[in-house]
């Protein structure tokens, strides 16, 4: 994969450097190196990402990227989600998001069966239909007792920093429901849903979880993942839904099972997926972007000294602080974007 590797002193940037682009390059706002129309480039989902570099910064994430996900509506009407990072457990926590359909869940009285089962104390908070746990307790045993005493409800995420909060609704009814705007956290993606080829649920909403601290949006579709999906049960891969993109973060699961790393893993999504997409990947440390060997959906990117930030369009940068003096640019087909703490 064509991509240059320059160290900085808290980040690892993998990229290629390109120039900003004019005045009316950044207005039109969408992609020039996307064979989609103008109208087409409203058809099919809307994907964002912020990285913080600034630290002073971390009090106002989710303050700065409401904003960018509400400027995708357009592209996904139908429903909404975002999975930040923050609020870290110790090595030997686990923090588990958890969703349910019905508000008034009786989220205290399952706390406490699950307390009982695992011989564990477990911290938690509720938010909206949601409740994040934080435990002790191995996270194999926490979902097989989750399973039990409430099956009905979804398992989100599992990791020492990630929660994912998603929903059914336009977006700024998801970002309402959840407070984003005033979330903390060092980074975060998100992804706005047009459904094309499975139902509007809660659950086939966006980000979804590819493994501990991992995420995935998708904009774009994958045509082969029927076949894909059959391959991956055989080899252990849980589906919930029929969407295409939980397909693609079934892969990357399977690829990291199989001791992989996350440039592997997509690399390999390069040459095993067969369609149109642009990824944004969410890890504990940072986030990574790449496009299909065709660039065929529109993303776009953006960095300062503050923050790295990405988008379906530009128009998603514009409240963005200091971004009339970022580096703005497209990110190249099948080329990997890595931002990372270390």
């Amino acid at each position: 994969m064509p991509f240059v590797l320059s160290l900085s002193k808290d980040i690892t940037h993998i990229s290629k450097s390109f120039d900003k682009p004019g005045p009316n390059e950044f207005e039109r706002g969408f992609s020039r190196a996307s064979f989609a129309t103008e109208q087409e480039s409203y058809a099919m989902c809307g994907i964002v990402g912020l990285y913080l570099k600034n630290k002073a910064l971390e009090p106002q994430l989710g303050a700065l990227f409401e904003p960018m996900l509400l400027s995708m509506t357009e592209r996904g009407p139908d429903s909404a989600g975002f999975a930040i990072y923050g609020d870290e457990v110790p090595e030997d926590k686990i923090k588990l998001t958890l969703q349910a359909q019905d508000e008034s869940f009786d989220w205290a009285s399952l706390v406490d069966k699950l307390e009982k089962k695992l011989g564990q104390p477990i911290n938690w908070f509720r938010n909206a239909t949601a409740a994040v746990l934080k435990t002790k307790a191995p996270e194999a045993e926490a979902r097989a007792a989750i399973a039990e005493f409430a099956p009905e409800v979804h398992v989100m995420s599992a990791g020492r920093s990630i929660e994912i909060l998603k929903g059914i609704g336009l977006p700024t009814e998801v970002t309402e429901r959840f407070t984003l705007g005033k979330m903390k956290g060092s980074h975060i993606i998100g992804h706005t849903r047009m459904a094309t080829e499975s139902a509007v649920t809660m659950a086939g909403s966006h980000p979804f979880s590819t493994g501990a601290d991992l995420c995935l949006v998708h904009n774009g579709s994958l045509s082969n993942h029927f076949l894909l999906r059959q391959e991956l049960r055989r080899k252990g891969i849980v589906f919930e839904t029929d969407n295409d993109s939980e397909v693609a973060a079934g892969y990357l699961a399977w690829r990291l099972k199989q001791g992989g790393s996350l440039a592997e893993a997509l690399d390999g999504a390069l040459q095993d997926l067969d369609g149109f997409f642009t990824f944004a990947v969410g890890t504990r440390d940072g986030f990574a972007v790449i496009r299909d060997p065709i660039a065929c959906k529109p993303a776009v990117l953006a960095e300062t000294g503050d923050y790295v930030a990405m988008a379906s369009e530009y128009r998603a940068f514009a409240t963005l602080p200091g971004i009339e003096n970022a580096k703005v640019w497209e990110p190249e087909p099948a080329t990997l974007y890595v931002w990372e703490r270390h």
